[in-house]
């Protein structure tokens, strides 16, 4: 990693972008100067207050419902040790290691605001593990907004739990003695500011928009290839009638749409050969475009967190000195809510997806051959990976409901109302994984049908995304499991874009 440019957290505002950069592509992640400073001032406030005899929540108090405990000195450094192995209650499946390294980026960030007042060492242990690729196993589920996800890495900081470290499941005291690295020793108010706030949903969010940018662009892309091999209309799509509903997104995927048809002397041939397309097609700007525009809301909203302090209790500085704030501020509301909306997005992309795929196989909807099969009879083409889009979107409808609007009652009546802002998260990664094989399906079969129509010429950018996939994936005979062909489509949108020619962004 050491040849890989590092990206730095500054004082300037931070984008998703960042934070997808170290988890996905394993940048290397350095602080400047002057964040490194603040971190420094906010913590000595919180080690004068833990002197004194006042008390105040979190850094001389128990927590939640024992907030009104005032523990002596000698006790605040085992508060934060018991606070990390009480608040590690994670169950289930490990979450991936990008998602554990998208985590604890997000836990740097929000240190890095300066009002945690958590020690400045927990700080450069996150960013040495980080960089050092050790990477704690941290259980999916369990988690109500927040705590569970960050005891676990919380654990791993100071020598306990187990991480993954040079592609082996080992105990973090092993790797870190590996990598020269010492055991965190935790002070007043570091078990609580690792366990707080918003950055395990934020996280997890900031790789889910990246995943749902992706499937944007592949589903203009794919939904075109379907529309020529369809023999769509292209006055569904003129400038002229697109600029007339404003949504600033329906222009956006319209301006895809235009381009990759643009050319396409097949399209000139089936010009006004029947009067109107069904809705999965002439729709494809409206759908598309609106799925687009809640994209870009969320990514507002979790640019938003990325940007906050989001611990409890805060450090603000005053004219006379500071105050420590018992407020709300680890609420993630604002992530659950955007993880929800995107969720119904990405619902969206793949039940209109389906449906073309749908009108691909069926012979009573297109002029090709059954089932994109030269043989069909005793072949049966195409026809079943219609039936697995079709129940991949029937999940993607129920993980489309929102976690955020669940509730229920914790921590002694202290806490009454939460996110759910991980569980938002993690079921919008589930109706991710579904949409790109919904799309890597379509995809199959446009490629499929294009092949089928003989000595045409296609848009430039269908004709791009054609030859690349046939670059990958052969056309389908029944030689072998169509299955193994729907995983590859899939492995193929997450992992490449289509630029020069395809309109993608």
């Amino acid at each position: 990693m050491n040849d890989v440019q590092a990206v730095q957290i500054t004082t300037a505002p931070l984008g998703w972008q960042l934070v997808v950069a170290v988890a996905r592509d394993r940048r290397p992640l350095e602080l400047s100067g002057d964040v490194r400073e603040r971190i420094a001032a906010a913590r000595q406030v919180v080690e004068k207050i833990a002197r004194s005899d006042k008390p105040h929540y979190g850094i001389n108090t128990g927590l939640g419902a024992l907030c009104h405990v005032v523990l002596k000195n000698d006790e605040l450094a085992r508060l934060s040790r018991h606070t990390l192995m009480s608040h590690a209650c994670g169950v289930g499946e490990a979450l991936r290691g990008e998602q554990v390294r998208a985590i604890m980026c997000c836990a740097v960030a929000n240190y890095s605001q300066g009002h945690s007042g958590i020690s400045p060492h927990i700080v450069d242990a996150l960013v040495e593990c980080l960089n050092h690729d050790i990477i704690p196993v941290v259980p999916a589920q369990g988690s109500v907004g927040y705590l569970s996800h960050m005891a676990h890495i919380g654990l791993a900081l100071i020598g306990e739990g187990e991480v993954l470290h040079r592609g082996q499941r080992r105990s973090a005291e092993q790797a870190l003695a590996e990598e020269n690295i010492a055991p965190a020793a935790l002070g007043p108010k570091d078990g609580l500011s690792l366990v707080n706030g918003t950055p395990a949903m934020t996280g997890l969010a900031c790789l889910a928009l990246a995943d749902t940018e992706q499937l944007a662009n592949w589903a203009d892309t794919i939904s075109a290839m379907s529309f020529e091999a369809l023999r769509g209309q292209r006055d569904a799509f003129d400038d002229a009638v697109i600029r007339l509903k404003a949504q600033p997104g329906i222009q956006t995927s319209a301006r895809h749409l235009r381009h990759m048809i643009e050319g396409s002397e097949w399209l000139e041939q089936c010009h006004a050969d029947h009067l109107q397309d069904a809705l999965s097609l002439r729709a494809i700007p409206q759908v598309h475009g609106a799925c687009r525009d809640q994209f870009n809301h969320a990514a507002r909203q979790i640019d938003g967190e990325l940007n906050s302090a989001t611990d409890n209790p805060l450090v603000i500085a005053t004219q006379d000195g500071h105050r420590i704030v018992s407020q709300a501020n680890p609420h993630g509301a604002s992530v659950a809510m955007a993880c929800d909306l995107l969720a119904i997005a990405v619902c969206e992309w793949s039940s209109i997806s389906e449906r073309r795929s749908y009108r691909l196989v069926t012979p009573q909807a297109n002029q090709l051959p059954p089932f994109l099969s030269e043989a069909s009879g005793v072949k049966s083409g195409m026809m079943i990976a219609q039936y697995s889009a079709a129940s991949l979107v029937a999940d993607n409808k129920r993980l489309a409901q929102p976690a955020v609007t669940d509730n229920y009652l914790t921590s002694g009546l202290q806490e009454d109302h939460l996110s759910l802002g991980e569980s938002a998260a993690l079921k919008l990664d589930q109706a991710l994984s579904n949409g790109f094989h919904v799309l890597g399906i379509e995809y199959l079969l446009a490629g499929q049908a294009l092949d089928l129509i003989e000595g045409s010429c296609f848009g430039h950018g269908t004709e791009e995304a054609r030859s690349h996939l046939r670059h990958h994936i052969d056309f389908y005979d029944e030689e072998h499991p169509l299955h193994r062909d729907m995983a590859a489509a899939s492995q193929l949108l997450r992992s490449t874009s289509l630029t020069s020619n395809s309109g993608a962004i």
